[in-house]
C-alpha cells in the first residue's frame, strides 16, 4: 500500500483500513504461534501499513483543526 493511496482516503474509509490491518497483524500473529506462517514478511508489511495508515489519519485531523 503507497501512501499516495492511503492519502485518497476519507477519515471513515481510514479508520475502517485500520480496523483490517489489525484484523490481519492479528491473524498472522496467530498463524505464526501455531506454525503455520508461510510468508513471513507479510507482518512487516502490516505492521507499516498500520503505522502508515495511523500516521495519514493523525495528519489529516491537524489539517482539521488549524
Amino acid at each position: 500500500m503507497k501512501a499516495s493511496d492511503v492519502r485518497a482516503f476519507t477519515a471513515d474509509q481510514l479508520k475502517d483500513e485500520l480496523a483490517k490491518l489489525k484484523r490481519e497483524q492479528f491473524n498472522l500473529r496467530f498463524q505464526k504461534a501455531t506454525g503455520q506462517l508461510e510468508k513471513s514478511s507479510r507482518i512487516n508489511e502490516v505492521r507499516k501499513d498500520i503505522a502508515r495508515v495511523k500516521t495519514i489519519a493523525r495528519q489529516k485531523a491537524a489539517e482539521v483543526k488549524a
